[in-house]
């Protein structure tokens, strides 16, 4: 089964002709496996793996993208966020996966293990809904995915 770059492969299914995805991954068995896993699935001319940190990476990108799919470190997505909004095209769309996390976004949740991504889960939720220039739609499929479409 495949498991490391899985969502990068599906994703290739609606690329554009001559269309491209940039993926980010920092864990070193991880890159490894995702590069045997899009030369298996014969997609690597269209995925480009940028290895290491995406928070030390996305700020010196400056492509622009059509989407955005965010599924890394919980209590990062508002730093995602906004490296997203910089880069996204007019009509863009950013997909966050598991964005309800384990269902203690809508609950009283509070314990300390996990305060700090769920917090900041709660702060990206409220930046997508309240943020005049993204129409937002929150999806309570698996483990939630919100989809923000950039309309300004």
């Amino acid at each position: 089964m495949l498991q490391f770059g899985y969502s990068a492969i599906c994703f290739t299914e609606f690329l554009a002709e001559n269309g491209k995805i940039d993926t980010i991954e920092r864990e070193k068995d991880r890159i490894k496996e995702a590069k045997e896993n899009f030369k298996k699935a014969e997609v690597e001319d269209k995925i480009r793996l940028y290895e290491g940190d995406a928070v030390e990476i996305l700020p010196t990108l400056n492509e622009k993208y059509d989407a955005v799919f965010i599924d890394a470190a919980k209590g990062k997505y508002p730093f995602f966020l906004k490296e997203a909004l910089r880069m996204l095209n007019k009509d863009g769309i950013i997909f966050a996966d598991n964005i309800l996390y384990k269902g203690y976004v809508l609950s009283d949740y509070n314990k300390h293990k996990q305060r700090t991504a769920v917090r900041n889960l709660r702060e990206y939720l409220k930046e997508v809904t309240e943020n005049e220039s993204l129409e937002t739609t929150i999806l309570e499929v698996g483990d939630g995915l919100a989809i923000s479409k950039k309309i300004k």
